[in-house]
């Protein structure tokens, strides 16, 4: 950015510096002129010659003003890409810490802050010395011209220094636009625990959660099994898989899976309608079939009534013997 502005600047300080030549002149002279025909200076004439000069000055230094303003302003939304905040213009407490001072005094971005400047330096020594050491013979020369022959000659060697150096920097300020914008895109990741951290905020702290799915899962189970003594009967095979059906001819439109279990719950299962006096029977092509294929507390699907009506004949027959 303000490569740019320093290029724009010069430029147009060299297109006007012709015409605000002349103006400074015309100016003098008529000031020089008023200084050999006026002998008293009045309030009002004081008044009228700071206006006049004011405005000379104005003509001469607002459109090179208005051109820097202008390409800066340009410059830095190219470079932010329009963005705006007023989060700089807040106080932090930070700033005006020494301990913060010194951190950022020998971080490493404050090194390479340091070897770009002296870059910049060693690069404008050396196209002045380029330069000028071809100049320098012709530079006493210059006692011999007119005032506007030296002063052009002078403001040659100042454009072509700013030429070379402007070249070398726009290369420089390329490069370190490549690495400050590496850098803030490399500040926006967030660290590992600020995933972490924003993850819980998100979607919750994973063992909180856990241990909720943990607490509903064991109060399922518990329900399921004080759903066990309502079954009819408890289908097993033999010790992996016990199915618990229940058939109420008033409520149920089809026989219901109560509770189910694998493992160490089938046993739990088993265990808990032994002891409320509900049949257990084996079936394992029947008990595994219903396992896979009926949700808990789901009706079983017509493909199962028979096979299952089977199983609840002979229990209803049994509780018809134990009545009798």
């Amino acid at each position: 950015m303000t490569i740019f502005t320093l290029i724009a600047t010069f430029y147009v300080l060299q297109s006007r510096m012709p015409a605000a030549m002349r103006d400074m002149e015309d100016l003098i002279s008529h000031f020089v002129a008023l200084a050999g025909t006026t002998r008293a200076v009045t309030q009002t004439q004081l008044q009228s010659y700071l206006m006049t000069s004011l405005v000379t000055f104005a003509k001469t230094a607002m459109i090179p003003l208005l051109v820097c303003i202008a390409v800066a302003s340009i410059a830095t939304m190219f470079q932010t890409r329009g963005l705006f905040s007023t989060k700089g213009f807040q106080f932090k407490a930070e700033r005006i810490s020494m301990l913060k001072g010194f951190k950022r005094m020998f971080s490493m971005r404050a090194f390479v802050e340091l070897l770009k400047s002296i870059l910049k330096i060693v690069i404008l020594l050396y196209v002045i010395y380029s330069i000028l050491k071809n100049e320098i013979f012709v530079l006493p020369q210059m006692m011999d011209m007119s005032y506007l022959g030296a002063l052009s000659k002078t403001g040659a060697v100042i454009m072509e220094i700013i030429k070379k150096a402007c070249a070398i920097f726009v290369a420089v300020a390329a490069a370190d636009y490549l690495y400050q914008w590496q850098q803030y895109e490399k500040n926006l990741r967030m660290t590992k625990q600020e995933i972490k951290d924003e993850y819980k905020q998100t979607e919750g702290d994973p063992e909180v959660k856990g241990r909720i799915r943990q607490i509903q899962q064991e109060r399922a189970r518990q329900r399921m099994m004080q759903a066990v003594p309502t079954a009819d009967v408890v289908i097993r095979n033999p010790t992996h898989i016990a199915i618990a059906i229940r058939y109420d001819r008033e409520k149920d439109r089809a026989p219901v899976v109560v509770a189910k279990g694998v493992d160490s719950l089938a046993l739990r299962i088993v265990a808990a309608a032994e002891a409320s006096g509900v049949y257990v029977t084996e079936n394992k092509p029947l008990a595994r079939a219903i396992y896979d294929a009926v949700p808990l507390d789901a009706e079983v699907p017509e493909k199962f009534y028979r096979a299952l009506a089977e199983v609840l004949a002979y229990v209803y027959s049994l509780r018809k013997k134990d009545t009798d």
